[in-house]
């Protein structure tokens, strides 16, 4: 028996295939992007069937103009456009169609329909400051999705960009895409800020540290009593414990050598493995009094178990606070018998048996976080990278301005895989791609007939493609400056193109010394955060609606009643927020909301 459009649709939605699904754009949207992708009538935009023509007559401003009066719908100012309700009564009108016929393009009038209503449902997003977008990204930050349908039959999640090249259901879309993969997604928002300076506008400094400088074969150790099926193909499990401290003293100073070639440091970045725990608080706890607004490291975290779990800590500071999130690695490292002779590390791991890393295996999961500035940032491990699996696939679907990849590897060369597959990003959507890697490995790493190499990262990005970043001689950091470029997105459903997304370039490279290194001050431990994560992202993104406002009340009047929310209310009608720790993280989100606001 055919699949039916109703068949498809009521599953995902739970069997609500009605006209009120109209009063949610992201409810149509994911159900509209769901039917191109399975019936792969989304080619139909460059390729119309025989007898159908695409686009439509003034289709570019027709889209625009019923977008925005539903957008207004949400917040109750206006009806739902009439291309909307008619473009929809074509689709409900052939609920028990084959979705085949659809995707046959034997039926033109629904996959016109549907092409007409996912472009509507998506140029919803093109304002940024409304209180639809508002509630929606509220929606997203509890349940991680747009849509209002069960979160593992679909997913409706925004994105930063659209790739110019090539035909998939993703190059139909510039503000949103759909998942039917059950893997989560947290979405997170916190304004990265210089202290005393506002938010970030023009240019971010990266300051990469790629330690430990030196890694010893006595840094991977065999899990006792692992190794198993010793007579044939064994196989066993390993940790790496890397022995060289972390030196805050020499951070301290490679700072202050760092403020001789940049205004500030942005942003510390350390390799996968670097920190456990407590040299995450004791390094947070520096780069706080030094006004290093966010972190990303690789952390090791203490076990709960059998194995413990690898992961990437990204923090930032923002109203006097830390606020961490964290993501998970989905891939064990494999070592064979050449990667054990390249690294000489054969006298800690045996080459005759297959090492795997003795590391959980989490549920998939992906974190994004929305710095601010049109910049979305995702971090992720060594192999996440180069698996084609569902994550890899999301990653691509987000379209986040920037990945960050931590790695225990050797040179990033561009002759390796780290650059094939930063490459895939690179095209498709177009993300820039910062890879690193321990000095210390890059040192052990002597292939055979390979010269030895100083590359501890990688940069690459669609407009200025890849350039290797070494570590000189006598050189313990290096500072990168990331240039902030509005670009271009792109729909390639025939809207017209909007200069309304970010991009980051790579601008300069800047080995980095310390002349001296000292052991800095204490300070003093660092407190809970007075809000969850979750709810830090329903503020700024609730100020960034009040701070566009022209009517204020009408924006007061649909905001949840919170603790924070009715602080965010009393500033934004002009009374103090209070001295509570809560409060001057709130008041710290609205200030950054209404200096973000375009002059």
């Amino acid at each position: 028996m055919a699949l039916t459009l109703a068949q498809l649709w009521g599953w995902l939605s739970d069997d609500r295939v009605d006209d009120g699904l109209l009063e949610w754009p992201p409810d149509v949207g994911a159900l509209t992007a769901v039917l191109l992708e399975r019936t792969h009538a989304f080619r139909f935009v460059v390729s119309p069937p025989a007898g159908g023509t695409w686009p439509p007559a003034d289709f570019s401003s027709r889209v625009s103009q019923a977008a925005a009066q539903w957008r207004q719908a949400t917040e109750g100012d206006a009806e739902i456009p009439a291309l909307v309700q008619q473009n929809w009564d074509t689709l409900f009108a052939r609920l028990d169609t084959p979705i085949a016929d659809i995707g046959s393009g034997r039926d033109w009038q629904a996959c016109e329909a549907a092409l007409i209503l996912h472009a509507i449902a998506d140029e919803v997003w093109a304002d940024p400051g409304t209180v639809f977008r508002a509630q929606a990204l509220e929606r997203l930050a509890g349940t991680g999705s747009l849509a209002t349908f069960p979160r593992d039959r679909v997913a409706h999640l925004p994105k930063s960009r659209t790739t110019s090249v090539g035909i998939t259901h993703r190059s139909l879309s510039r503000y949103t895409c759909t998942t039917t993969d059950d893997i989560g997604v947290v979405w997170d928002r916190a304004p990265l800020r210089r202290p005393d300076r506002g938010p970030i506008r023009r240019h971010a400094n990266i300051l990469l540290l790629p330690w430990p400088l030196r890694i010893s074969q006595a840094d991977f150790v065999p899990v006792p009593g692992s190794v198993q099926r010793p007579e044939r193909e064994p196989f066993g499990f390993f940790t790496y414990e890397p022995s060289e401290p972390l030196d805050l003293g020499l951070v301290d100073a490679l700072l202050d050598a760092a403020a001789e070639e940049a205004d500030a440091v942005d942003v510390v970045v350390l390799p996968e493995g670097r920190l456990d725990p407590a040299q995450i608080t004791a390094l947070e706890d520096l780069l706080a009094r030094r006004g290093v607004p966010m972190m990303v490291t690789g952390m090791r975290p203490n076990a709960d178990g059998t194995f413990a779990r690898n992961a990437v800590h990204t923090s930032v500071f923002l109203g006097g606070r830390w606020w961490p999130y964290r993501q998970d690695k989905h891939h064990r490292w494999f070592l064979d018998a050449g990667q054990i002779e390249t690294y000489s590390i054969a006298g800690a791991l045996h080459p005759a048996v297959r090492w795997w890393e003795a590391m959980e295996i989490p549920q998939r999961q992906v974190h994004i976080l929305d710095v601010g500035g049109g910049i979305t940032v995702a971090a992720v491990i060594c192999e996440d990278l180069a698996r084609l699996d569902g994550v890899a696939a999301l990653l691509r679907s987000v379209a986040p301005t920037l990945v960050v990849t931590l790695l225990l590897d050797g040179p990033q060369l561009g002759s390796r895989w780290t650059a094939r597959y930063a490459g895939v990003l690179a095209d498709d959507p177009g993300s820039a791609v910062l890879t690193l890697t321990p000095y210390g490995m890059v040192a052990r790493s002597r292939p055979n007939g390979i010269p030895p190499s100083n590359v501890v990262a990688m940069w690459k990005d669609p407009a200025r493609g890849l350039r290797e970043i070494p570590l000189e001689a006598g050189a313990q950091a290096v500072l990168l400056t990331a240039v902030l470029d509005r670009s271009t997105r792109y729909a390639a459903d025939g809207r017209r193109p909007a200069d309304d997304a970010t991009d980051l370039r790579l601008a300069g490279v800047h080995q980095i010394r310390a002349t001296s290194s000292s052991s800095p001050a204490a300070g003093a431990a660092p407190s809970a955060p007075p809000m969850s994560s979750a709810d830090l992202t329903v503020v700024t993104v609730w100020a960034q609606a009040l701070a566009r406002a022209d009517d204020r009340e009408a924006v007061l009047a649909r905001m949840s009643r919170t603790p924070a929310l009715d602080i965010l209310r009393n500033l934004a009608s002009g009374q103090e927020g209070g001295d509570t720790d809560l409060a001057r993280v709130v008041e710290m989100a609205w200030r950054a909301a209404q200096e973000a606001v375009p002059s």
